[in-house]
């Protein structure tokens, strides 16, 4: 993005009127340098490219956008469970899902 720190103070003073802190924090993780550019690259040269993580699934899906991994035209599955039976019934879902898709789009 051309000119973010501008583009953020100028949203900042929009937003910051009347208000009253009384307390906040944030954390900005930064990517490295060419991190998009690099997995466009790798995805450019058919190399297929799986996320799995830990973070929870807003943050993944938001890093996945920032780092080029994932756009909107991407379809999205997420398996997101606290114990394996939850877990196997989500990827059993995700087969059917899958299956479904190719299926559609081939006749």
């Amino acid at each position: 993005m051309v000119d973010r720190e501008k583009k953020i103070e100028e949203v900042q003073d929009q937003i910051e009127q009347g208000l009253k802190l009384v307390g906040s924090t944030a954390i900005e993780d930064k990517l490295q340098d060419e991190v998009g550019e690099t997995i466009g690259f790798i995805k450019d040269a058919g190399v297929k490219v799986w996320v799995l993580t830990g973070d929870k699934v807003e943050t993944a899906i938001n890093i996945a956008f920032s780092c080029n991994l994932i756009t909107n035209t991407y379809n999205q599955i997420i398996i997101d469970g606290s114990n394996i039976d939850k877990v196997d019934k989500e990827i059993q879902n995700a087969k059917l899902k899958v299956f479904l898709t190719l299926y559609y789009f081939t006749q």
